[in-house]
């Protein structure tokens, strides 16, 4: 049996890189560096000093501007420019977010407990963010490399009951020896999605290994057997490339929670902070 090849999931989606924006993103960066070079020369670089307040204001927006992709997202209007091009803008900005909170702070780490949640938040954002970017590129290629089959991530499960019906259905038609495999070895592996950290290492989780003895079984049946056991091993192989899809597509889901939540948590720090330097 075949899976029909589909789209990742959008979470495992290439993001192209367009070498304009990286180009854009690394002049920026000596930009900056360069101008608090020159800070250095003319003042002691402080937070509360017009430099870092600038430093400071330039982050949030860049900040507020990283952070327009979620609305981005939820809407469909053409005017409001291509999808791709918001995800360049939270990538690079986001990490001239980081370079900039740097600056503000003069590059040390901060004494108060707000600044330093603010700070603190700030870098593993701009981190897990790269992080994030890595894995979206790692990982379609680790996939297509050496899997056949391509899915959804969450119609794993529904995909996953359907080979195991379509094996009972098999091995209700099989010879003996085909029933006493599927019942000792490939029910458990076919009950349901699996995660198994070997697909870490192997992309192929040692599939051919795994099917092994089908294919020592193979050479014991008869021929009017060996059609019913071809379609099974078909259907096995399946499976073991939806456990590789299920194991390597769930680090996107741990990245969702450990960048988007802490991000909404920056968010609502650095507006405290701002109502602070205002207000007091």
């Amino acid at each position: 049996m075949r899976i029909s090849k589909a789209t990742l999931a959008a979470g495992a989606g290439r993001w192209a890189q367009r070498p304009e924006w990286l180009l854009g993103f690394l002049a920026a960066a000596a930009l900056l560096l360069l101008v608090y070079a020159l800070n250095l020369t003319v003042a002691e670089p402080r937070a509360a000093s017009p430099w870092g307040l600038t430093y400071g204001t330039l982050a949030t927006l860049l900040l507020a501007g990283a952070g327009s992709l979620a609305a981005r997202r939820r809407t469909f209007r053409s005017g409001l420019g291509r999808t791709q091009t918001w995800v360049q803008l939270h990538v690079y900005g986001g990490t001239l977010f980081a370079l900039l909170v740097l600056m503000h702070a003069g590059f040390e780490w901060p004494r108060s407990g707000l600044n330093r949640w603010l700070m603190g938040l700030s870098l593993w954002v701009a981190a897990s963010g790269l992080a994030g970017v890595a894995v979206r590129k790692w990982l379609p290629r680790v996939l297509a490399s050496a899997l056949t089959t391509e899915v959804l991530y969450e119609r794993i499960p529904e995909l996953a009951a359907v080979l195991r019906r379509r094996a009972e259905e098999l091995v209700a038609a099989a010879p003996g020896p085909v029933r006493d495999l599927y019942r000792r070895s490939l029910a458990p592996l076919l009950a349901a999605p699996r995660f198994r950290w070997i697909y870490f290492a192997d992309v192929t989780g040692g599939i051919a290994n795994r099917l092994r003895e089908l294919d020592y079984l193979a050479g014991r049946l008869p021929a009017e057997g060996r059609g019913v056991l071809d379609e099974l091993r078909s259907v096995v192989r399946t499976k073991l490339e939806l456990d590789a899809h299920y194991t390597l597509q769930r680090p996107l889901r741990w990245w969702l929670y450990a960048h988007v939540p802490p991000s909404l948590v920056l968010l609502l720090l650095v507006a405290v902070h701002l109502l602070a330097v205002w207000y007091f």
